[in-house]
């Protein structure tokens, strides 16, 4: 094959492959302006089980976007210490419902029926409030990521030592939990989706 084929051939897989990118973002595009499931709104009182999972009377709530560790997880801190960042994570979370005027609301389930719910208290975003202190991590590919690099920088919660990525933890100790798993998927399409990055 001469080198002008060649450059001929990478050309026209190049257009094809930035066609293909294109016509995904205008299906992204036209699925987001397509119209949105009724957002469902919760304001308490709140029941925090995990870090990053509320009830509501019978109603389970899981924050979208963060994975924070497993109730009867251990970590090690800077000096090599077990520390119960698990339980650490849910106490984070329950001081956060706490706050002033506490709302999640949401419009997607997972598998397990679970409302998947972006939370505000004191006005401020629960989810990334989690992420920014270290004790939940960001299961998106945008969403998130800011705080979690600003948490990892400054060595808070999780970041201040080492730990077993909660989703390692599951699959170790047999609780996966395969809507959690697949969640890093969806997240960075939704992120996509919400055109916030744009």
């Amino acid at each position: 094959m001469t080198h002008a084929r060649r450059h001929r051939r990478i050309s026209r897989l190049k257009d094809l492959l930035l066609t293909v990118c294109f016509l995904f973002l205008l299906v992204l595009i036209a699925a987001r302006l397509s119209g949105q499931p009724e957002e469902t709104v919760f304001s308490g009182p709140f029941y925090v089980i995990d870090g990053d999972t509320l009830a509501v009377g019978p109603q389970r709530l899981r924050l979208s976007g963060i994975d924070a560790p497993e109730i009867k997880q251990t970590c090690l801190d800077e000096r090599n210490q077990p520390w119960p960042c698990g339980e650490a994570a849910r106490s984070a979370l329950s001081r956060l419902m706490a706050g002033q005027a506490p709302e999640c609301r949401g419009d997607a389930r997972d598998r397990y029926r679970r409302l998947l719910v972006s939370c505000v208290s004191d006005g401020q975003t629960v989810n990334g409030r989690m992420v920014a202190s270290g004790l939940a991590l960001a299961t998106g590919a945008i969403t998130f990521r800011r705080e979690q690099s600003s948490a990892e920088t400054a060595h808070r919660g999780l970041w201040r030592g080492t730990f077993e990525h909660p989703r390692v933890f599951r699959d170790r100790a047999g609780l996966i939990d395969p809507a959690q798993e697949g969640e890093g998927f969806w997240q960075s399409i939704r992120d996509l989706l919400s055109l916030a990055w744009l």
